[in-house]
């Protein structure tokens, strides 16, 4: 049984790493401040008796005193209206939040994780986007406060490697979705499936020919795992290849949800990437892995999960 401490349990992410490691008979010690986070997704799991939960905020420190064998490091606002309400506390949690979690990684001898973005690689001029790609980013913009603060974190990840041996991983997460994401995300799934229940009109930005590139959050939890069991110290992205136009995405979900929605444009936010598909060739050769959940079927578990919330509240 490995004892494995997840920063940001209470996210959206977190949360369903919680549920894989329970589910593979491991003690889980969840940590998050519910800055992004949600209570509901602790509460789910504290009758379990391999789960165990702190109320604190990494950027002060991590009080925790256990043997642990892995440290993942998940705590982050991580959508742009979440980042950019709170983006001195975003480059907190990426700079002091990481050098706490690497300190109790090296402290304990636990195997670290950091869980970095694809954010890292800006508003690309590579695509599409692999690891060795060193990214095209605004370093004082709206979004830098979470572009930069994890671009840090995989400096500081990589010099913690190089100066004191610690074996660490990075991943390079890109869009992705799936049941337990907030509500109020603000990023384009939740956004058109929330206008689409409720009846309004999808809201599009620019002509809607930006990509994206959409991961069921299973997919992701699967890489995850596959990655913490094998020795590889390079970032690895983890991602869907497969690009989808947003305006194409939001006749999809306006066809799945509700036929009869409006589609309208609005203008472009600053510094919003044209382009995102991950190069997964790395994955795919160390972790023989790759998304299995189709577009169609992921969302329609994700929305099922909403019309759920919906009947709920």
């Amino acid at each position: 049984m490995r004892t494995i401490l997840i920063t940001g349990s209470a996210g959206f992410i977190g949360s369903h790493l919680v549920e894989r490691f329970l589910a593979e008979g491991d003690r889980v010690i969840g940590v998050d401040n519910y800055l992004s986070g949600q209570p509901s997704n602790t509460q789910r799991f504290l009758a379990h008796p391999r789960f165990s939960f702190m109320e604190q905020d990494v950027s002060l420190g991590l009080d925790c005193h256990d043997a642990l064998d892995w440290v993942l490091h998940f705590a982050s606002p991580a959508s742009p209206p979440h980042y950019q309400t709170y983006p001195i506390e975003t480059l907190m949690v990426g700079a002091q939040g990481t050098q706490h979690a690497l300190e109790l990684a090296r402290r304990t001898g636990a195997r670290f994780m950091l869980a970095s973005t694809s954010e890292v690689y800006g508003d690309p001029l590579v695509h599409p986007q692999p690891e060795s790609y060193w990214g095209h980013v605004n370093p004082n913009g709206l979004r830098s406060c979470y572009d930069e603060a994890k671009r840090y974190a995989e400096a500081l990840t990589m010099a913690y490697r190089r100066t004191h041996g610690l074996d660490t991983r990075i991943i390079r997460i890109f869009n992705t979705y799936g049941p337990r994401m907030r509500a109020d995300d603000g990023r384009v799934v939740t956004n058109f499936i929330n206008q689409a229940l409720s009846g309004e009109p999808l809201t599009v930005y620019g002509d809607g020919s930006q990509t994206r590139s959409f991961q069921f959050v299973s997919d992701l939890v699967e890489g995850i795992s596959r990655l913490m069991q094998l020795d590889c110290h390079d970032p690895v992205n983890l991602g869907n290849p497969v690009e989808v136009p947003i305006l194409r995405f939001a006749e999809i979900v306006r066809d799945l949800v509700n036929p009869s929605a409006r589609i309208v444009h609005a203008p472009m936010p600053a510094d919003d990437p044209k382009q995102r598909r991950p190069d997964i060739r790395r994955a795919q050769m160390l972790l023989n892995w790759q998304p299995r959940v189709s577009l169609e079927d992921g969302l329609k578990e994700t929305v099922r999960y909403f019309q759920r919330i919906e009947i709920e509240v």
